[in-house]
């Protein structure tokens, strides 16, 4: 399965890795990626078919499959920042019977400040069950692609973060990150890449109530 994503966001880094978690003269500096985190939401990472499809009873499992080694690859350039997610599928079926197809379908989404998506597309994984095999596997691609300029933390926002503070200032002690407009900027700033199964109601229910 290969989708691409292609939403106008962008991500800002706010200080150079070299100098990550020091404590230097003024704070501590820390760094922002550019690269979206990658992550599998809650209760997405498997899914179950049954026969008969009405039954969630043990015995009436057909199929089970689960997303694993999911790997992050981002690459930046000049306007863009690019995730491509790489993941493998895992899976068995109840009867080692003739050879079988199964196609399954999983998302692929940019999400926003950690609740607005930003872009979401479906995709599929064809799982190739052969003949008196029970088991198979397959892999997966996903890859969204993020635009800098349209999500750059406003400059004053940047300003109060990166503000040398000297001790005996009023606000030495305080976190920057209280203050509501620079929250609200570096949430908006915020991405995540999200994979998993695109699941149907009843199906979420079961992975998250078994």
């Amino acid at each position: 399965m290969t989708s691409r994503i292609l939403p106008l966001i962008g991500l800002l880094a706010l200080a150079a890795c070299s100098r990550e978690g020091r404590i230097g003269q003024g704070g501590i500096f820390v760094e922002r990626s550019a690269c979206p985190q990658l992550a599998i939401p809650a209760g997405t990472g498997d899914i179950t078919l049954f026969d008969p499809a009405d039954s969630t009873a043990a015995t009436a499992i057909d199929v089970s499959a689960a997303i694993t080694n999911l790997r992050a690859n981002c690459y930046e350039d000049a306007e863009n920042v690019t995730s491509v997610a790489t993941f493998d599928v895992l899976a068995q079926r109840r009867d080692a019977g003739p050879a079988r197809q199964v196609v399954l379908p999983v998302f692929n989404v940019s999400m926003q400040g950690g609740e607005t998506v930003a872009s979401k597309k479906v995709g599929r994984i064809v799982l190739n069950f052969e003949a008196g095999s029970i088991r198979t596997a397959s892999n997966g691609q996903a890859t969204i692609r993020v635009n800098r300029g349209a999500a750059t933390i406003p400059e004053e926002a940047r300003r109060e973060l990166t503000r040398r503070r000297r001790p005996g200032d009023v606000d030495a002690a305080v976190d920057p990150l209280t203050i509501p407009s620079v929250r609200e900027a570096v949430k908006n700033a915020t991405f995540e890449h999200l994979v998993g199964f695109q699941l149907t109601p009843e199906q979420l229910r079961y992975n998250v109530t078994r």
